[in-house]
């Protein structure tokens, strides 16, 4: 995977059951219903029968590590993060989940949740209980093949954020991830080139593996040289060509993790 293409992280698996009108943007247009694949793609999820809505407040918890695995949650509307509690105790970010994704795919296998998932605002998911759902993909193959795509995609998730951190500069990493918020933005049918950020600053550097004062010394940064603008929690992308041409780029400037 070359560079250039960690922009292009792989974003949890989405359904089409974003309630656009209870989403808040930032001028957003109204969603554009994706294309349905011919194998049904991951709305096949929900043809359980059982599947049921839940509300959680802004900074509830879904779900919590080591908390029993029964379902899965196609978020309808708001945001979630995904968080591991490192052997010191700290907070450490895996993952942020927007209206359309599908959280709770860590527990397949292990029967216990791996980590927290925690509302970033006042959202709505569907919950999908899973025993239900593996029984229906006993009998319906392109379910069960659904299944196991979530579950790669998972897999290569996972595997290019740890390239990510492994390999690239603190500013790359923060423009990858503008970048790739853009586009899960843009496939909702929000405008890839203005949002608010539901995270922190400090929640997206736990994610990125940078300290605070660097998330925000970078952000600082893009705007000055015109590639976005930045008004409290607001971003505008002004020059996304100029923003992939960060990752990459030759620069003497090295900033402290």
């Amino acid at each position: 995977m070359s560079m250039s293409h960690l922009a292009e992280l792989p974003a949890p698996l989405g359904l089409n059951l974003v309630d656009v009108s209870e989403a808040r943007g930032v001028q957003a247009p109204r969603a554009r219903a994706a294309a349905p694949r011919p194998d049904g793609g991951p709305e096949l999820l929900l043809a359980v029968p059982s599947a049921t809505r839940r509300r959680v407040r802004r900074g509830e918890y879904l779900y919590r590590s080591g908390d029993s695995f029964h379902a899965l949650f196609g978020i309808r509307a708001g945001s979630f993060k995904s968080v591991l509690l490192t052997e010191d105790g700290r907070e450490q970010v895996t993952g942020f989940h927007l209206g359309g994704d599908v959280l709770g795919i860590d527990g397949i296998g292990l029967d216990v949740h791996a980590g927290d998932a925690v509302a970033l605002e006042d959202s709505e998911v569907v919950e999908i209980p899973f025993a239900e759902l593996d029984a229906l993909a006993t009998r319906n193959p392109a379910l069960q093949r659904e299944l196991f795509r979530m579950l790669a995609v998972e897999i290569q998730r996972e595997r290019a954020l740890m390239l990510l951190l492994g390999s690239m500069r603190a500013e790359e990493r923060l423009a990858a991830f503008l970048i790739n918020l853009s586009q899960r933005m843009a496939s909702r049918g929000f405008s890839a080139s203005c949002f608010v950020l539901r995270m922190t600053r400090e929640e997206i550097g736990s994610m990125l593996g940078l300290k605070l004062e660097t998330v925000s010394r970078i952000l600082s940064r893009f705007q000055s040289e015109g590639l976005i603008r930045v008004r409290n929690r607001e971003i505008g992308i002004v020059s996304l060509p100029a923003l992939r041409a960060v990752i990459g780029r030759s620069d003497t400037r090295r900033e402290a993790h």
